[in-house]
């Protein structure tokens, strides 16, 4: 044994000692029998790990002469030290806290820094001062994030101040605002009369990201003073305040009736007044253009007096002795109302000096109006009138006795067409008659204006009978739509019998109920409760499409629209027949479905019945102009309710597994597999922080020549980028004989508030005048986003020097202010009479309004049927329904078709709707191809047209 003893060493050179002298004995040893005891070697202690950043420094500002502190926490960390702008900071000033972490045992440390305003200020250059951390253990070292120190500010002045203004009600007002430079930013509140604005609270103000205040429209409530405030952790800063008047200029009430001539006799004046009190001039509103009164002369006649005539000459003495002599009102007339002469008309006196028995005077007094024949003719009219009445009553006894007698030969014979579908034509039923105790409500007469919606519920048309009629058919109480067209009603006036007369239907088996009398629901909408919509619907041609389909299904269109409804075979259970509806709004006649910021995309569209219960969901597809390059959306599926409320049915990406529908959206078009009918719409608003775009078209119209005026006008219209608004659009102008000058031009319209601005350039004066007095026509921004208002237009009247005049060349420029723009190069001759252009959108098909059964499917039953058994059953490599969902781009939400009986079913409807312009199986081949579905393919290649 070796006994060392070392004294007076230091705790390094001890232990390297040690290490020597233990080093020397083990390799003295290593033949002893210690070589059987120690392992080849000692375990080690276990790698320690990089630091690690439980707390980064953050950026930081500096207020006024305040520093800021900066902090820093890693583990395991033997050493941690902070670095400024590429400089270590001294150790002095750093604070530093050392513990031991509970859960790791490894050693964490803390450390805490001073940042002055001094500091920050030596820097000179572009680059901010910056700090990190670096903290080391034994496996190297880590740096943290940097972190930015900043000296705060926020300068006194403001960039722009809002103005005060003066303007007029229901005016769209704007107030500029531009805060102080100032680091941080400084954010912006607006104060009315010092209170908050919060365009949350109050939809009629907005705040743009430039910090302007805009007042959409305004009111009287919003004549107020108002301040822009910025602020950061600096300062607060206050700009002037902007005085804001509301003004109402005033208004002429209708004038008064004309008053009574002043003068009762000759030459006079009358008066009527008006008030300008409609409205009443607010706020310093100009008052009232033209005179408060008019006043007319007059004349009105003087009255004349009557006056007597001369006596006439005495008459020869008569038998009664006495002779009579006369005189008239006649010197003068009265006239305008005067005095009719007072005395006697007559007189007479005894012609034989008293000798004659009768000699008496008599004297006949004047009377205003004297007696004359009127009292025989009125004896003589009232037995004229008595006789007539005796004839008159014995003809009604005769006529109704007649009738009683060929009551049963009446027949009354209505057009459902007409009489079932009066929104077509108009109707043209008789009232039933009270006397007949078998009709259906004798006592209510039938609503000649009610439209096919007001019928509803069980209909049972033909009345029992002692002999059982075999044309009896009954009506049952499943929902029935609108009627066939060519069905005719025979109601017959008897006490017996009556009955129906329909067509024979195609398609469905012998034992089939016809189910088209009924329209939209029950027969409940006519004694007061159902569908109150059913029978608003207006079918106008061009705008709606109907057909009767079976348990085979179909497609409805509506030609050069981009409308259609899709009914896949088994929506309609088997041996039932339903005629179907597939109608666009008028935008005037309906409640659009936009509000606040949104925006109408699409055609407001509806199918039906809306009672019917559909056997697997139907796709409606409908086209929109939502430009959709950029996720800038947020687009809402609507539907209106039996109230005429509108409410959302899904918000495309929020979809859920109570979400009733699945919207597939493409380019221009979106189609929607829904099992509710009804009507639906969708609409769209911008998504923060990037405006979306809508996708519009500007239509240049021109008078159709030769024009024989001197007077010419263009008329620009301003439409969505859809195959139905441009049909719209030129439907209006061929009633107003206007002509399309060239294709409709493209155009995007940004969510940006600003107007769209119209103005014409580079008119030949020599030859042309422009009657627009500004130089410049605008349509509101928000006219055109909400789509409320169709169609938008702008006329540019012009004027030529002579009819001589034929050539007109110019330019139209349709721009968004601050946004894009198009140019219209016209160059016409306006005597020249233009080829027309074609009025459907370019690229577009005409596909038939209705197409019935197997016709109306690309993929036939057999090929369906094989493609859904290979693809239904889950498959463990994902080769099933979801793949085929993936290839057709179908996979935005799979979890809708996994509800399904039948997914792919669903999938192959969803991809009949999406093709059926083109009809081509090549792409669903393909997708079945990639999925290595090989049998499926051979199945196509044999059955099918691939």
């Amino acid at each position: 044994m070796f006994s060392v003893r070392i004294q007076r060493c230091s705790g390094p050179i001890r232990l390297l000692v040690l290490i020597v002298i233990c080093g020397t004995l083990i390799s003295d040893t290593e033949s002893s029998d210690y070589s059987e005891v120690l392992p080849d070697s000692f375990p080690s202690a276990p790698a320690e790990p990089l630091p690690e950043f439980q707390v980064e420094p953050e950026d930081a500002f500096i207020v006024k002469n305040r520093p800021v502190k900066l902090s820093c926490k890693a583990a395991p960390a033997t050493q941690i030290y902070f670095k400024c702008n590429g400089e270590w900071v001294n150790q002095n000033d750093h604070v530093t806290k050392e513990s031991l972490d509970q859960m790791t045992g490894l050693v964490m440390r803390e450390v805490d820094i001073s940042v002055s305003r001094t500091q920050v200020e030596e820097l000179f250059g572009l680059e901010d001062y910056w700090c990190q951390c670096v903290a080391w253990s034994s496996a190297g070292t880590t740096k943290s994030r940097r972190a930015y120190v900043r000296i705060s500010y926020l300068r006194k002045n403001f960039e722009q101040e809002p103005l005060g203004r003066e303007v007029r009600l229901d005016q769209e007002v704007l107030l500029q605002c531009r805060p102080p430079e100032g680091i941080p930013p400084a954010e912006v509140d607006w104060l009315k009369n010092e209170e908050l604005i919060d365009p949350s609270q109050d939809s009629n103000f907005l705040m743009t990201v430039d910090h302007d205040l805009i007042i959409k429209q305004a009111r009287l409530s919003d004549t107020a003073n108002y301040t822009c405030v910025a602020r950061n952790v600096v300062a607060k800063r206050r700009s002037s305040t902007a005085t804001l008047i509301v003004y109402v200029s005033g208004g002429w009430s209708s004038w008064t009736e004309w008053s009574e001539c002043n003068a009762k006799c000759g030459r006079g004046w009358q008066r009527r007044t008006r008030s300008c009190t409609n409205p009443a001039p607010l706020n310093g509103g100009a008052f009232c253009e033209g005179p408060p009164f008019q006043r007319v002369t007059c004349t009105t006649l003087c009255p004349v007096d009557g006056g007597w005539t001369e006596w006439s000459k005495w008459s020869a003495c008569g038998t009664e002795c006495t002779h009579w002599r006369s005189r008239e009102c006649q010197a003068p007339a009265p006239r305008n109302g005067g005095r009719h002469c007072v005395g006697s008309m007559m007189e007479s006196k005894n012609c034989t000096e008293g000798l004659c028995v009768r000699n008496k005077k008599v004297s006949i007094e004047h009377a205003s109006h004297p007696l004359g024949a009127g009292s025989s003719v009125a004896v003589y009219a009232g037995l004229v009138g008595a006789l007539l009445l005796c004839v008159l009553l014995v003809l009604c006894v005769g006529v109704l006795a007649y009738r009683r007698h060929c009551r049963h030969l009446h027949v009354d014979i209505t057009d459902s067409s007409s009489a079932l579908t009066a929104a077509f034509h108009p109707g043209n039923y008789k009232p039933p008659r009270q006397d007949n105790p078998h009709l259906l409500h004798p006592s209510m007469p039938p609503d000649l204006t009610a439209t096919a919606g007001t019928i509803r519920g069980p209909l049972y048309s033909l009345q029992q009978s002692t002999l059982d009629s075999p044309h009896k058919i009954p009506m049952t109480t499943s929902p029935l739509l609108d009627p066939m067209p060519t069905l005719k009603i025979k109601l017959y006036n008897s006490s017996t019998m009556s009955s129906l007369e329909l067509p024979s239907s195609g398609g469905g088996g012998s034992d089939g109920e016809i189910m088209s009398l009924k329209m939209v629901g029950t027969m409940g909408g006519m004694r007061g409760g159902g569908d109150h919509y059913g029978h608003t619907l207006p079918r106008e041609p061009g705008h709606s499409a109907s057909a009767t389909l079976g348990c085979l299904g179909g497609r409805l269109t509506i030609p050069n629209t981009g409308v259609s409804l899709l009914v896949p075979p088994g929506t309609i259970p088997q041996g039932k027949f339903y005629e179907m509806y597939l109608i666009i709004n008028k935008w005037e006649k309906t409640t659009l479905p936009s509000e606040g910021s949104q925006t109408v995309l699409s055609p407001v569209v509806s199918c039906g019945p809306s009672g019917m219960v559909l056997g697997r969901p139907v796709v409606l597809t409908l086209p929109h102009c939502a430009l959709l390059d950029s996720p800038d959306w947020s687009l809402t599926l609507k539907s209106q309710s039996h109230q005429g409320a509108w409410e959302e049915v899904l918000t495309v990406g929020e979809e859920s597994l109570s979400t009733p529908c699945y919207l597939q959206l493409e380019e221009q078009s979106c189609h929607v597999l829904m099992e509710q009918l009804g009507t639906y719409g969708l609409v769209g608003q911008s998504a923060p922080p990037h405006p979306a775009c809508k996708r519009l078209q500007l239509a240049l119209f021109a008078p159709r020549a030769p024009c024989l005026s001197l007077d010419y006008s263009l008329r620009v219209y301003c439409i969505q980028d859809t195959p139905h608004a441009l049909k719209e659009v030129l439907e209006v102008e061929r009633s107003l004989g206007g002509v399309l000058l060239e294709d409709p031009k493209p155009l995007l319209f940004k969510d940006s508030y600003h107007n769209l601005r119209l103005s014409i350039h580079d008119i030949p004066h020599s030859h042309w005048r422009s009657k627009l007095l500004a130089k410049y026509q605008e349509i509101p921004f928000y006219h055109i986003w909400s789509g409320s208002q169709r169609p938008l237009h702008c006329t540019f009247s012009l004027e030529r020097g002579s009819l001589a005049v034929s050539q007109l060349t110019c330019k139209i420029c349709v721009r968004q202010v601050e946004g894009e723009g198009q140019i219209f190069q016209l160059h016409t001759d306006i005597q020249e009479t233009l080829p027309p252009h074609s009025p459907l959108p370019s690229g577009s098909t005409c596909l038939p309004s209705s197409q019935v059964g197997s016709y109306a499917f690309r993929l036939p039953a057999s090929i369906r049927q094989k493609i859904c058994a290979s693809l239904d059953a889950p498959s463990a490599r994902g080769c099933d329904w979801r793949l085929l969902a993936h290839s057709l781009g179908f996979d935005r939400y799979l979890n809708y078709f996994a509800t399904k009986p039948s997914p792919t079913g669903v999938l192959l409807d969803l991809w009949e709707a999406c093709h059926q312009g083109d009809a081509d199986l090549v792409s669903l081949a393909t997708a079945l191809e990639d999925m290595g579905k090989s049998e499926v393919l051979v199945v196509m290649t044999t059955d099918g047209d691939c």
